[in-house]
This record gives structure tokens, sequence and C-alpha cells, in this order.
């Protein structure tokens, strides 16, 4: 009989929970167990696949493992439907756990072969030089018989929306998203059982510049970056209830209009006429494309993932009506309006407000702004823009016909649709604001990639804005497609001599093509982290022969003391001391910056040769790291263990990095201590040193000076925003002026989320919850209270399940509360208890004194 105390829950397959036209032919397998039962691990697992019908494979396994387990059978073929379904068996003489739900797995067109449909794009002449009206291209099909069951295969050329009989299909947003088109263009399934009818069909599609042809890039911009014509590809394949299959496909015979859409562009906005349906409906052509590059996504697509209403309607002093949504977002507004035919609503944007208007100029040449001209409908219309997005507070309506009312007017939040999978808290209200920022920061620059910023005429996939986030960021959400996808166009797009561009897709642009440290190390740390947070050693396998490159490439440049000095760095970009107009003045020595993480990246490279039994390399590159910290000590650090470069940041960097000699670690630990108070406990980093500085006060036992910077609420800190009232996190320290007025530099976004990345540090070391082995396998339970707070807490849905730590410090006594998942361990490390116990599943409770 089935153990019944016994679960398998949250089968996954590769990073997918829905995975429908996946593009892995031997997807890895993940799985939770849940249980009642403390100390519990698995011993052994079953996985059965079947095709609907019969067993195709069953083998039992005697393996501990339940992450990103290899596929068990024979690989998928296109089209390919699978259910798969895990039983599991604990301590040896327990019995099985009953048979996990079906998880259905089904593989996308996995080869160009697959595809009879062709790219076809309006045949008439387009200006390239401007925006003009995107177009709607459409084709019928019929269906002689009841279908079982049909599948729509998409993408586009631009942005794309598509629809089966007048109906929406799906719920992405802006697909098929953001990719190196050229080498990688996502294809999108979608089941489109239920839409179809017996008899004629039309399937449209709806198109927009996006990225591929659309103004993307700094000072204007440029247009037409990866073609000059927007195009569709669909394809359906049906199966009929008799069993046969018929495909029909964009082809010469379909047509094209230019329909409601009057202009949509990313930084522009959309503009609408209701009153334009499509007619005169003209013929298209077939474009001769290279089929190679279409791929599957690895990840979950942009989604509609909230509604909030305004809190606030304002009235500004020149007469306008603004809405305060009482937060920052990235998506558009929904309205619902009532009025005359060609009556034209103006909806503005922007992040905040300047003398009690929109402040406009942070956005540069974004203009942000979307029109909607009503077709007269007496019960009201309803829209929403569909190819553009917004960074947003506030929105200025002009032109509403009539009285604003309550529900009239929406702000719709868009970002990839990922699992939530972490969380924190604790007793200081704006350390919760700040983590909270910290999240909506994520959540608005995870649109498809990783972006710097949401709003401006920039929102690119900045390399070093993610490499310092990466931690937290696979703390908060499970990014772990979205991130792969991205790592597979920075591997592409790399240069052959190991450079890494500045920003993933990359397109050449006014910013110089550089080799920057902490920027193009985005190739060696953010797959590490990947496997630090996700267990995926397969990361590291995809990954290893750019990683190496970047290393290399640095090597290659490097002077003969393997000294990293020979490039225009960017360095502590953004430390505070930095005029807003050179914001890579800052105090640390860019060439120290260099080195230091040419030392990181060789080590970690060494550490990947070694887990990927890569021998020779492993040799090479820890021999390598370690020469590279000789010659960091060596050029930068005094006999008396004090550094050339009196920094925060070149401290934080030496102490965290391991570039010191033992004897010289707590000198430097005392000095950066030092630093901290000489600065009044403001915050003195800028992008490199801001992720490192708490943990490096740390690790010199300096607690209370890391609480002290951490808690500051003047300007510069971590909390000065928060006390401004910032809903995210901003790119400068000062985005915002103490009297309310914006940074005068260029560049002044009010939610980049780099600066948050201190988020990590709340996580491990406030809250006190850290892996200890890939994955989570086993947690360090670490806390560390201070800075007068009372209690914390962090919960983080680990691969094996969900993990928490939460703390209560009254008169001296702390009270630990520990949740460990199913098949892991935890180390517990607690101020005061002299040992530290490793303890198994289930929840624990510790009680110390505090020293």
């Amino acid at each position: 009989m089935p153990d019944q105390d016994i679960h398998v829950t949250g089968l996954r397959a590769e990073h997918h929970t829905a995975p429908l036209g996946i593009g892995e032919p031997r997807p890895r397998l993940t799985w939770q167990t849940v249980t009642t039962r403390p100390g519990w691990t698995q011993a052994a697992y079953e996985i059965r696949l079947t095709d609907g019908e019969r067993e195709l494979y069953t083998a039992r396994r005697l393996s501990a493992d339940s992450v990103l387990v290899p596929w068990p059978g024979d690989p998928l073929c296109s089209r390919q439907q699978v259910g798969v379904s895990v039983r599991v068996w604990g301590p040896k003489g327990a019995g099985a756990s009953p048979w996990s739900a079906p998880l259905t797995v089904e593989a996308g067109l996995l080869e160009p072969a697959d595809w009879q449909a062709r790219f076809v794009s309006p045949a008439w002449p387009e200006a390239t030089d401007r925006q003009v009206p995107p177009p709607v291209l459409r084709g019928t099909f019929r269906l002689r018989a009841p279908v079982e069951s049909a599948r729509l295969y998409a993408t586009s050329h631009g942005l794309y929306e598509a629809e089966i009989n007048g109906v929406r299909v799906g719920d992405h947003v802006l697909a098929p998203g953001w990719t190196h088109y050229t080498e990688r263009l996502r294809h999108q399934t979608y089941d489109i059982t239920e839409a179809l009818e017996t008899g004629t069909n039309t399937v449209g599609v709806l198109l927009a510049d996006g990225w591929f042809r659309g103004r993307i890039g700094f000072g204007g911009g440029r247009r037409n970056i990866y073609g000059d014509r927007l195009a569709a590809l669909a394809q359906i394949e049906v199966r009929y209830t008799d069993g046969t299959t018929e495909t029909f496909g964009s082809d010469s015979e379909w047509q094209a209009a230019h329909g409601p859409i009057l202009t949509s562009g990313i930084y522009e906005g959309e503009e609408y006429d209701a009153r334009r349906v499509p007619a005169d409906w003209s013929p298209v052509e077939v474009l001769p494309s290279d089929l190679a590059p279409l791929v599957a996504p690895d990840g979950p697509p942009v989604r509609r993932t909230e509604t909030l209403a305004p809190v606030t309607v304002l009235t500004s002093p020149s007469g306008r009506t603004i809405l305060d949504f009482g937060q920052n977002l990235v998506g558009r507004l929904r309205i619902r309006v009532t009025g005359e035919a060609g009556h034209t609503v103006t909806l503005r944007h922007a992040e905040v407000l300047e003398d009690g208007e929109l402040a406009v100029r942070p956005l540069r040449e974004a203009r942000a702004t979307d029109t909607y001209t009503l077709r007269g409908e007496a019960d009201g219309e309803e829209w929403e823009p569909r190819f553009t997005f917004h960074g947003f507070r506030y929105a200025e309506v002009t032109g509403w016909p009539g009285e604003l009312g309550q529900g009239d007017i929406q702000a719709v939040v868009l970002h990839t649709d990922m699992r939530r999978t972490g969380w924190f808290t604790c007793s200081d209200p704006l350390l919760n604001r700040l983590h909270e920022n910290v999240v909506w920061g994520m959540r608005g620059n995870f649109v498809d990639i990783p972006t710097d910023c949401p709003q401006r005429d920039e929102r690119l996939g900045w390399t070093g804005d993610v490499q310092i986030f990466a931690p937290t960021a696979t703390f908060l959400y499970d990014c772990s497609g979205l991130l792969r996808s991205w790592l597979t166009d920075l591997a592409a797009q790399q240069y052959p001599d190991g450079r890494v561009p500045m920003y993933v897709p990359f397109f050449p642009d006014r910013f110089p093509e550089l080799r920057a440290a902490a920027w193009g190390d985005a190739a060696v740390i953010v797959p590490w982290v990947m496997y630090e947070r996700y267990g995926d050693l397969g990361i590291l396998a995809d990954r290893y022969d750019s990683m190496k490159a970047w290393v290399d490439g640095i090597t290659a440049v490097a002077d003969d003391r393997h000294l990293w000095n020979t490039d225009r760095q960017l360095g502590d970009w953004l430390d505070p001391t930095a005029p807003p107009d050179h914001p890579g003045d800052a105090r640390t020595d860019k060439q120290l910056v260099a080195t230091a993480y040419y030392a990181q990246s060789a080590s970690l490279l060494g550490r990947t040769a070694q887990l990927l039994d890569r021998e020779d390399d492993f040799a090479h590159y820890t021999k390598l790291a370690e020469t590279v910290r000789a010659a960091f000590r060596d050029e930068y650090v005094t006999p008396d263990g004090l550094l050339t470069n009196d920094a925060q940041t070149a401290y934080a960097l030496a102490l965290r990095f391991g570039l010191l000699a033992d004897a010289h670690r707590a000198q430097a630990g005392r000095r950066l201590a030092e630093l901290v108070r000489e600065g009044d406990f403001h915050i003195g980093t800028g992008f490199v040193g801001t992720p490192l500085i708490c943990d490096a006060l740390c690790d010199a036992g300096e607690y209370d000076t890391a609480y002290r910077l951490l808690l500051t609420k003047t300007c510069p800190s971590w909390l000065y925003p928060v006390t401004m009232g910032a809903t995210t996190v901003w790119e400068r320290w000062d985005s915002m002026l103490p009297d309310g007025t914006v940074n005068p530099g260029e560049m002044t976004s009010f939610n980049h989320y780099a600066l948050g990345a201190v988020a990590d540090w709340l996580h491990r070391t406030v809250a006190g919850l850290a892996p200890a082995a890939p994955g989570y396998r086993r947690l360090l339970v670490r806390p560390r209270p201070g800075g007068g707070l009372t209690h914390a807490s962090a919960t983080h849905e680990t691969p094996y399940g969900r993990a928490a730590v939460s703390w209560t410090s009254t008169d001296g006594v702390l009270r630990v509360t520990v949740t460990v998942p199913p098949g892991t361990t935890a180390l517990i490390d607690l101020p005061g208890m002299a040992e530290r116990p490793e303890v198994g599943s289930g929840d624990h409770r510790f009680l110390t004194e505090m020293p």
C-alpha cells in the first residue's frame, strides 16, 4: 500500500511550470516531497512516462536526488506529448509514496523542417525612418471535421498578438520577447482547441515595431536594428477526432491591412483610433527567412500580473488631472470611457512629480504617451495599449469626457510571470518598505530580460546590474528560465577576444564596446550564482566556454604581473561623490576594481572546471587566480595591511574576494569600519561596493557598524529614498534631492534594482537564511540580530520545498524557529550558542542568550 504520509508535489520539467511547447528534448525533472515526518530523506525514486495510452518507461533508482534529475526515457520528438509521474521511497523499510499527479510535457517544433508556414509581410512600401501604422495580417483555413486538439505555433519580426475568429489567443504580452533575433527568435505554442469551429476559421495577427524595428537606445536611439519589415509566422496543426491531422500556415494567400493602431513604440507609447477597422485588404509577400534561429522559450512569458487602482486624484498647479497609483510600477493603463466618436483621451506617464507636475525630464526622449480616440459606443469602451509599456507612478489624463469616475482607469502591472520564491520581514517598517521597493524594482525590470530601468530611452539588459543583483533576484523569484535565456544571448554576442557586451541583447550604439570589470564578469558570476541557488550544474556546463573566454580575454590584455590595468573601466559606478554628469568619478581606483574582479572570476572559473571534471583547467585557473591575488597584494596592499586606495569599495572587494593575506584581514576590516564611521555611517560605495560592504563589515566582526550603515536615514543611504516616499530603488542615492527636486544629472531613474542588492544580506544575515550547498540542499541558519531589531524572518521556496527562519529577541534572549524542507539539512549557527548542530527536515526551535 502507498505510504499516505508522503506526497510528491511541484513536479516541473526543466524550469517550466507549464511545459507546453518546450524546446528541450530531454528535460530534467524536479519535484518536492511533502511529509510530516521529521528528518525524512528520500532513498529512491521512480519516474513513469506515458503517452496517455501506454507506459513508455518506468524504472526505480536508488538516489536522494530530486532536483534537475536527468530525463530517463528517449528524447522527445517535435509535438510529442508525454505524461510524467513520480513516486519516492524514504528510509529503508518504508513504503513508496502515491504516484504524483501527472505532469504533461509537450515538445514544441524542434527542427526547422517542422515548419510549413512562412514569414509573411505586407506587400506595400513603407517609410523606414519614422513610425508608421503597424499592420494586421489574416488568413483563413477550413476544418473538415470536429477537432480533438489543435496548436498554434507563432512568432514574428516585431511584436505580435494572435487571434482566432476574432478572439485573442493566449495571455502573453510583448511576445515573442526580446532576444538576439538574428541568432535566437522564440516561437510560442498555444492550445487553440476550444477556439476552432468546424468549417471556415480566421487567424489574425496584429504586429508592432517593438524591439525589432522600433526606436531603441540613447539620444534618440536607432531604428530598424534587426530589420525594417514586420512579419508574422503562424502554423496551425489540428488533430481531428478520427485521428487524422492537418496543417495550415501563413503563406502567400494571407492578406494585410491597417488596423486601429496608428503608431506604437516601446519609448513613444501607442496611438489608437477605435473608429478604424481593418479594411482594403491587400496582398502579402512571403519573405525569404532562415528558420534555423527559431527556438522555444526557456521560461515564462511576460503577462499581466496585477491591477492597481489610483489612490489619489490630484489637480496640478497648471490645472491638469493627475492620478497617483501609490506605487512606482511598470505596465500601462486600462481605461473604461464613454464619449462621442472622434474624441481623444491622452495619457502621459512619469515616476515622480516635480513642483506638482509630471517630472518627464528623466524620461529623456521617451514620450511615454498613449492616446485613445473613441468610436462612440453608448455602453462605453475599454482599452489598454497592446505593444508598449511605461515606468510610472503618476499618470496625467487629458481630454477625459465628463467626470472621471472610480474604476474608470486602472494600472496594469506587467513583468515576466516568474514564480515568487522569497520573502522577508522585520520589526523596522522602513526596512520592510526598502525590501518591498527591491521586489517592485525587480518586477519592473524583469520584463523578458533583466533591464537597468523601465521608463526612459534605454531599458537595456546591462550586464553589471544583473551581475550584482543576481543573488537577490534568485532568492525573490524563480528567474532561472529568464536568466538562462539571457545568458545564451550573452554568449552568442560575446566577441572573439572574450569581451562581453555592456548590455544584452547588444546592438551598436553610442556606448563604447568596453571590456569592463563587474559588467563583463556577468558571464562568470551569473551562471555561478544560478548554480549556487538552483543547484543547476547544467548552466555551468552550457556556459563554460563563455566563462572561459571572458577570463582568457582578460589574461591576454593584463600586464606581465597579471594586473588588469589596460582597459577603460566604469569602476565603482555611481559612487555617491560622483558629480551628476560624471557617474564614473569614484573614490575607488578603477584598475583596482578590475584586478579584483579578474581574481574573482578566475577563481570561480577554476571551481567550475573542478565541478565539470576538467582537471587541467581546474589546475590552470586556480593557479591563475592565486597569481592575480598576489599581484593585487603587491600593487595595492601596504606592509601594514592597509590599501593604497583608501576607499570603502576597495576594502570591501579585498575582503570579500579573498585578496588579502590572512595576517592583513583584521587590519583591513578595522580600516573599513573606520571609513564608515568617518563618513558618519553614510554609504560610500557605488554599484561595485554596495552589494559587498555589509558582508565585508560582518566578516570583520563589525556587525554594529553594518547595522548603523544599513539604518542611516539621511542621504546617501539605503533608507533615505524610503523617507522620501520611494516605492522602488533609485538609480542614484540622491535621484531626488531633499528639497523634492530631481537630481540635475541626465541619468536619473527612480526604478533601478542595482543598489537594492543589499536585500541578499537582509535575507542571509539579518534573517539568517542562506544556502550552504547548491540549491539549498543544505541550509545555513545564521542570523545575526542587531540595529535594535526585535524580530526578523525570511522564507524561501527552495528547489526542495519551503525553508524558513524567524527570530525574536527579548531581554537578551534569542528565540529562533527554523523550517527545513524534506530531503535537506540545516547547519544552525546562532550567537551565544557554543555548538553548531546540524538538523534534518521539519520544524525546529532554539533558544540562546545573546552575547
